[in-house]
């Protein structure tokens, strides 16, 4: 990526982001529907993502607050939710990244995760970043889709200015209207130029179609592929993709998750544009 300036740090013991040799995949189901759930798609994302060359970080959410409707399904709750987690990191020796709402909850999450995300609508949420900040593992930082790209850098600086230099920021799609999304790639650029972090793309939410299904989230998953190809030829360190053995009985964003048995055809794709990206850079 032209103009990019992030420097490599560790995610937990067994993956490194910044260095673009290696992309980092953030990958799993939206929600935690169960333990046994978690632990099979971890698994099976882990072996995908093993054959295709690329580092992996198991992704869930232990609570979804920000549901379209109130009767909507959120998850098993923070302490049932981090117990899966922990066990998906001791059990398959892979780096766990859930996200955050709160002070208090950047404080109990860190205990067991390796990155805390911030959801896109919390982050300018300035406590809950120098609480995720404090804690002292690594903060991805969604991008809102109400911030230009320039104005990340503010957002990135409020976590390294709170003493954490491990800051990434994720892009997926500005507001377009009252419900569409709509990537803007040149963002990926202005974002790693002017924050000077790690930049990850985000497939899936880029995709989404916010509150435009009857009470809950639409999306347009089969556009997932061209999106997410289109950002490993401009050039990212990472990629964020929900993915989901059969999105269509998900609880949690189904018709924006992309389905478990694409996505080792789609890494591929990822690790081709990579390469070539990095030669022609």
């Amino acid at each position: 990526m032209a103009g990019s300036a992030s420097s490599s740090f560790s995610l937990g013991s067994s993956v490194t982001i910044g260095d673009r040799t290696s992309p980092v995949l953030f990958c799993g189901p939206c929600v935690i529907e169960s333990r046994e759930h978690a632990l099979d798609h971890a698994a099976q994302i882990k072996e995908i993502a093993g054959r295709a060359g690329i580092q992996f970080v198991f992704k869930s959410s232990y609570d979804k607050a920000n549901r379209t409707s109130i009767s909507s399904f959120r998850g098993l709750g923070i302490d049932e939710g981090l117990s899966v987690l922990a066990e998906v990191k001791e059990r398959l020796g892979v780096p766990v990244i859930t996200d955050v709402h709160s002070p208090q909850e950047a404080q109990a999450a860190a205990e067991v995760v390796d990155v805390l995300q911030i959801p896109a609508f919390l982050c300018r949420q300035t406590d809950l970043l120098q609480a995720a900040a404090a804690s002292g593992k690594a903060v991805l930082i969604k991008k809102g889709q109400f911030v230009a790209p320039a104005d990340m850098k503010f957002v990135a600086q409020k976590v390294v200015e709170s003493g954490n230099s491990r800051v990434m920021i994720c892009e997926r799609g500005a507001s377009f209207g009252y419900r569409e999304l709509i990537v803007d790639f040149r963002g990926l650029e202005i974002m790693a130029e002017t924050a000077k972090c790690p930049i990850v793309f985000d497939g899936t939410h880029s995709v989404q179609i916010m509150g435009g299904a009857a009470g809950v989230s639409g999306g347009s998953r089969e556009r997932i592929p061209a999106l997410v190809r289109a950002a490993a030829a401009v050039g990212v360190d990472g990629f964020f993709l929900e993915s989901h053995e059969n999105p269509d009985s998900a609880p949690s964003d189904g018709a924006n998750m992309l389905p478990l048995s694409e996505l080792e055809n789609l890494l591929a794709d990822i690790v081709t544009l990579s390469k070539l990206q990095l030669r022609t850079r």
